[in-house]
């Protein structure tokens, strides 16, 4: 149990990482939670200094989901401190728990008085180490609807919805016989509910029309 728990910390913390808040001190001098929308995440790191910026901090993001995954929860030898009742083996058992200890360090993040980002852009690193063909389907969705709508929580909204749609389409359509579906699609859902949660202020500006829309205009340096 205790490298268990050290595992979690450990990932908790990488995700804790202030990706965006470091990115716009070195970039501009500037706290971005200060400015935009007042969110430490991507979006508003490319609203505020612009695309190149915004992402760099995505992917130093998502290489958090990823690290947890594949690095930190390498840490874990031995047979688990529980029964493990999922048709996954053990280490992909720990890897889901890192990388959900990375996702809500993200969000809640220690070094930013608990205040973070949203978590997509680290629960996407985190799930395209697990179920790979799910997310890229997800990365092309999100690239599509945000090109199409400019509204870059619209993208992510529909592309995180998109992931558990792909595995049962997958699964019980296609006939793929996924591994460890039926623990991995209450997993994922769960991902997504967060997602939304998370996005919720951004679901009324939409319904309400006030969303801001991504601009690939290069921002001024001054």
């Amino acid at each position: 149990m205790f490298l268990l728990a050290i595992i979690v910390i450990l990932s908790y913390l990488a995700g804790s990482i202030p990706s965006s808040i470091i990115v716009s001190k070195a970039a501009r001098g500037i706290d971005i939670r200060e400015h935009g929308s007042g969110n430490a995440g991507g979006t508003n790191v490319m609203r505020v200094l612009g695309w190149k910026y915004g992402l760099l901090v995505i992917f130093m993001d998502a290489l958090k989901g990823a690290v947890a995954v594949v690095l930190i929860a390498r840490l874990f030898y031995g047979p688990l401190p529980f029964e493990n009742v999922s048709p996954f083996d053990d280490f992909t058992l720990v890897q889901i728990i890192a990388g959900i200890s990375a996702v809500i360090g993200h969000i809640w993040t220690i070094f930013a008085g608990f205040k973070g980002g949203k978590g997509i852009a680290t629960a996407l690193g985190m799930l395209l180490m697990l179920i790979t063909v799910e997310m890229l389907i997800a990365v092309g969705v999100f690239i599509l609807v945000v090109t199409i709508s400019r509204y870059v929580s619209l993208g992510s909204l529909i592309a995180a919805v998109s992931i558990p749609i792909s595995l049962i389409l997958r699964e019980n359509v296609f006939h793929v016989d996924i591994s460890g579906y039926n623990t991995i699609l209450p997993f994922v859902i769960f991902i997504t509910l967060l997602v939304i949660f998370t996005h919720r202020k951004n679901l009324v500006r939409l319904f309400n029309g006030t969303e801001s829309r991504l601009s690939f205009k290069k921002k001024d340096k001054s």
